[in-house]
């Protein structure tokens, strides 16, 4: 009778343990990710209060690791190439200043003092104001400085639409693209994006700088906890079922 109960929980006892073990590593996995999104948070609340720094430029291009270097503040100097705007659908619900809702964020490319070029997302406009002529006070011209966060290229979700090159209406945040479609030298766009800050306010009120989001959500421990469970939940469904069998 012991060697039929056995033969009986031998394939259930051997699918729970490999249910267990599966169930265990994403719990540890989840773990592992809460170690690093923690990590993540306290160095870039570390970076924001540094002073700016000078905007990488193409000697340091090849060799710079971007996602370790985000959210970094940098500075630069030159001028603004406005009439190469470039616009990327972006849903702000959480505003920081007094402009929200559905519109764009402005990207316009920056040729530094020393020649080559940077795109600076200079904020966020409604989508009534996407026209540069509806903010032409907003359109810094000349000689200027620029401070703001280093940012990575991003490119649009899968379940996003394809950019609009035609109607300037992006989804990609990606200077390469930008650079290639409106005609400017591609050796000489930064690979990275410089989101400018909220001061000094551009005239007008817009764009609106400021906005890059800061906040990063962090549910590793709760997903943690529920494969954790899931595995206990497991043994005691297992250690039923053996039970319930040698009852039999």
């Amino acid at each position: 009778m012991t060697r039929t109960v056995s033969r009986r929980l031998l394939v259930p006892g051997i699918l729970a343990a490999v249910a267990f073990a599966v169930l265990m590593s994403l719990g540890f996995w989840q773990v592992s990710r809460l170690q690093w999104k923690e990590a993540l948070i306290a160095r870039v609340e570390s970076r924001l209060a540094d002073d700016p720094v000078p905007a990488p430029g193409p000697d340091e291009w090849d060799g710079l690791d971007i996602a370790a270097a985000e959210y970094t503040p940098v500075r630069l100097s030159g001028r603004f190439l406005n009439q190469n705007e470039v616009h990327v659908v972006f849903s702000l619900t959480e505003p920081k200043g007094p402009v929200g809702g559905i519109g764009y964020m402005v990207m316009t490319p920056f040729e530094t003092d020393e020649g080559w070029l940077v795109y600076v997302n200079r904020g966020f406009v409604p989508q009534d104001r996407k026209d540069a002529s509806t903010r032409a006070e907003g359109l810094v011209d000349g000689e200027t400085t620029v401070t703001g966060l280093m940012r990575e290229p991003q490119q649009s979700s899968w379940f996003m639409p394809g950019d609009d090159i035609p109607g300037n209406a992006w989804f990609s945040r990606d200077p390469d693209a930008y650079a290639i479609a409106y005609g400017l030298p591609a050796d000489k766009v930064a690979p990275y994006i410089v989101d400018a800050l909220a001061e000094p306010a551009n005239p007008g009120g817009l764009p609106q700088g400021g906005e890059t989001p800061i906040v990063f959500p962090n549910s590793h421990l709760q997903y943690a906890v529920t494969w954790f469970g899931l595995a206990a939940a497991l043994i005691a469904v297992f250690v039923a079922f053996v039970l319930r069998e040698r009852r039999r």
